[in-house]
């Protein structure tokens, strides 16, 4: 009927903790929900094609690219942004990337934590192999692999 609205497109998922509600089609990205609908553009797009990594969230702790992944997906999970990695960011890995200065840009960071933190979650030593072999794909355009490693490495030590 026209005027109504209709409810079968309403997604209920968690979202950092909170129970949310977005009103968007089943296939709209995950991205698109956690910017535009609730507003936390900490998840930044990149290529939109699932290949760089600046999307990435956790679903149900495991690490996705949101520009990937339909709303439809998370119906009922638990996602994870990079405001929800810690109340007051101060997380091992937020504090570990400051002390090693690994933005230049910044824009690919939020997705790199979040990639991290699924790798420390997992095994809160990796060696440095370990490191690479898990980052694999999360591209930064400014080059700074090398402060990455060292920051998941100080984090994995200080965490």
């Amino acid at each position: 009927m026209t005027g109504e609205k209709d409810t079968e497109t309403m997604t209920a998922f968690s979202v950092n903790g909170k129970r949310v509600s977005v009103d968007a089609e089943p296939e709209t990205p995950l991205l698109w929900a956690v910017r535009e609908h609730l507003k936390l553009t900490g998840t930044k797009y990149g290529c939109g094609a699932g290949l760089c990594g600046a999307c990435t969230v956790h679903v149900d702790g495991m690490a996705v690219r949101s520009c990937q992944t339909a709303l439809s997906d998370v119906e009922g999970a638990s996602v994870t942004t990079i405001e929800g990695l810690s109340p007051g960011s101060d997380h091992a890995l937020q504090k570990a990337w400051v002390a090693e200065q690994v933005p230049q840009c910044g824009y690919c960071q939020s997705g790199q934590i979040m990639k991290a933190a699924e790798l420390l979650a997992a095994n809160g030593n990796p060696t440095r192999d370990e490191i690479v072999t898990h980052m694999n794909g999360n591209i930064c355009r400014c080059g700074t692999y090398t402060r990455i490693i060292a920051a998941i490495q100080r984090a994995a030590r200080e965490g």
